[in-house]
């Protein structure tokens, strides 16, 4: 049997999720407790979100934001409730290691194009479309290349050159220059 570069993708995935899960579940009960303790519950985010071929998943992260709330019940907006603490989980990108248990599960993979809200479905063009065509992932060609801080237009033409150029070099390199913009917390907009 002749195997595909994205079943080997998928078996890699699966081996790494759980190798670096095991390594870090100490730190990311630690980061469980103080996102509770300096966020409130819950803990983890959810959300849906639209992956492979389009179908809808729950993707999970460590919360950010707190629940604070006007006069009236309604919560503030979210550059008013984002503490030093979200930010600094948002920074270091320490809100996206519970995707581990996305990557698992079979929703996500390590490299892909990041999975966007439900709601812009209705809104992509056939050619922006393309994204769906393989896993979202944790980070994605267009997160190395300047994430928060291009066009939307231009994130959507780096996802569709992943897509069409998918191999293990560019997955590789993908995965070295995350590394990269963690540590050196570049192209972060918080």
């Amino acid at each position: 049997m002749k195997f595909s570069y994205l079943q080997i993708k998928r078996i890699f995935d699966v081996a790494f999720a759980f190798v670096f899960l095991f390594i870090t579940i100490p730190f990311l009960l630690i980061v469980f407790i103080l996102t509770k303790l300096f966020l409130g519950k819950p803990a983890i985010f959810k959300q849906k979100r639209p992956g492979l071929n389009e179908k809808i998943f729950t993707i999970f992260k460590f919360r950010s934001l707190s629940n604070t709330v006007d006069s009236n019940g309604i919560l503030l907006p979210d550059n008013k409730r984002l503490s030093k603490f979200g930010k600094f989980i948002r920074s270091s990108s320490l809100d996206e290691l519970p995707q581990l248990f996305n990557i698992i599960k079979g929703d996500m993979s390590f490299v892909g194009p990041r999975p966007l809200r439900v709601e812009y479905l209705k809104y992509y063009s056939p050619e922006q479309k393309k994204r769906h065509q393989v896993r979202p992932g944790i980070t994605g060609y267009a997160q190395v290349n300047g994430r928060n801080f291009i066009s939307w237009e231009k994130k959507f033409e780096m996802d569709n050159f992943y897509v069409e150029n998918l191999n293990f070099f560019l997955d590789l390199s993908i995965l070295l220059k995350t590394i990269l913009v963690v540590i050196f917390a570049k192209n972060i907009n918080n």
